[in-house]
């Protein structure tokens, strides 16, 4: 009976000793270089790969110690636009490859555009756009209807890595923008452009070129139905961040997410607002969440949402409508339905003025933004029990918690930052869960009055008496 060989014992291979090609097995005559008898049989060490020994051989660079290696070369560099560099981590780091993801007609084009512009007036290194879906004209004309043009920013239209990597050679640039990855063929490599195969190729090379030059590289990617990158996962994995841009088609409001940074914080959000002559960074985007009354209306109560780290003062509205027969409509926009049921069923439950089981109920945000964090029940349920009550909230009240089925109000994260903007907009009131107020020697925000309320019921009775004063 025969035994395997094991791991550490010497294998037999083949090796020329012409051209050194190592076949699986012993021939009369080399398959790479054509060489007859130079074939031999040598024992050789060390790991297989598909049939293979690999061999150890001399690293292009040493290793060397974490302490001496200096970090200058990684510096970030600002790209311009503010609330990219917000996201990014303070800017386009030299090497670093950045996929940018985005619905169809979302405004990914012409974000780097503006960014391509910004780069090329202030960073000294020219700027390249390599677009596979439009041609140089086309992009020049919404170049100049964004204002987007300067002498070191070249256009090129190009659908073949080989021309990619020329067009590289010819400027020089510091900072490539390829539209879209899934436009790009790699020459040799099986499949069709967007395919899986062609997609891993092509990014696989841009990312080793951008390693090697030191160009800061954004790759735009398409998403598919469910808003994940299309492609194979791997791309996520060979890029080093990863963002999402987000936003309705009917809404000016534009977010781009940071789901990856390796330079950076990953939860980030940077605010944009789309206009007929381009796209602009919002420093301050609370004041798109509010509406400003002249008298306090019934059915709105105002929260404080986050946003990777970022607070926004947001506006929950709510509208209760008339009594129906059979099934009445919970219609939500911006909001999740599923918190909308739970809270309307607790308010129905808790509340003995409150009836809603036969009333339709219709709740939104302003502005066009999406909660759906926890954290927002509250504000639904103050707007819902508002409207539902005609009683009017007041305009400087904020509520922020967690509601469970049995109507307790719980903590959420973040309080104190939440507070610190709505303080920041003016708003003088507010309603937050037990132990999330300010602790023993603590202060609240100046000129903010901050209750905690452990109970939906207690809740309503402190918005009712902030609307009296």
């Amino acid at each position: 009976m025969t035994t395997s060989r094991t791991r550490s014992e010497p294998r037999p291979a083949y090796q020329c000793d012409a051209c050194g090609h190592q076949p699986p097995k012993w021939l009369g005559r080399c398959p790479e270089c054509n060489e007859w008898g130079s074939i031999i049989e040598s024992t050789m060490t060390g790991p297989v790969v598909s049939g293979r020994v690999v061999s150890s051989r001399l690293p292009s660079e040493p290793a060397r110690p974490i302490a001496t290696i200096s970090a200058a070369p990684a510096k970030a560099v600002p790209s311009g636009v503010t609330e990219l560099d917000r996201v990014l981590g303070g800017g386009l780091v030299p090497g670093a490859v950045v996929l940018l993801a985005g619905e169809p007609g979302v405004g990914k084009s012409t974000l780097l555009l503006d960014v391509a512009q910004q780069w090329a007036a202030g960073a000294g290194t020219p700027s390249l756009v390599v677009s596979g879906e439009e041609s140089v004209s086309q992009v020049r004309l919404r170049a100049e209807r964004l204002g987007a043009l300067h002498d070191r920013l070249y256009l090129a239209s190009e659908s073949d890595l080989g021309a990619v990597i020329g067009h590289l050679d010819a400027v020089k640039p510091g900072l490539l923008i390829i539209d879209s990855v899934q436009t790009i063929s790699a020459p040799g490599t099986e499949g069709v452009p967007g395919g899986v195969t062609q997609v891993r190729a092509v990014t696989a090379a841009l990312v080793s070129v951008a390693k090697e030059r030191g160009v800061a590289t954004v790759l735009v990617g398409h998403v598919t139905k469910d808003g994940s990158v299309a492609g194979p996962r791997v791309l996520e994995h060979l890029v080093d961040v990863v963002l999402h841009f987000e936003g309705d088609k009917h809404s000016s409001l534009r977010l781009v997410r940071g789901v990856k940074n390796r330079f950076g914080a990953a939860d980030e959000v940077g605010c944009f607002e789309m206009h007929e002559s381009g796209i602009v960074s919002l420093a301050d985007p609370s004041g798109l969440f509010l509406t400003r009354y002249n008298e306090p209306v019934p059915g709105t109560c105002v929260t404080v949402a986050m946003e990777g780290r970022r607070a926004m003062v947001t506006e929950v509205q709510a509208l209760i409508g008339a009594q129906v027969q059979g099934s009445p409509r919970r219609t939500v926009s911006g909001l999740d339905s599923a918190r909308l049921a739970m809270v309307l069923a607790v308010l129905q439950r808790r509340m003995e003025k409150i009836k809603l089981h036969d009333r339709e109920v219709f709740a939104a945000t302003v502005g066009g933004i999406r909660v759906t964090e926890p954290s927002a029940d509250l504000a639904m349920a103050l707007a819902v029990a508002s409207g539902a009550l005609n009683l009017a909230m007041a305009p400087h009240l904020v509520a922020i918690g967690e509601v469970g089925l049995t109507g307790e109000v719980r903590r959420v994260g973040a309080v104190g930052r939440r507070l610190a903007e709505a303080a920041r907009l003016g708003f003088r009131f507010a309603l937050v869960p037990p132990g999330c107020g300010p602790g023993e020697g603590d202060s609240p925000p100046k000129g903010m009055r901050v209750v905690e309320v452990g109970d939906l019921q207690t809740a309503v009775q402190w918005a009712a008496r902030a609307s009296a004063e």
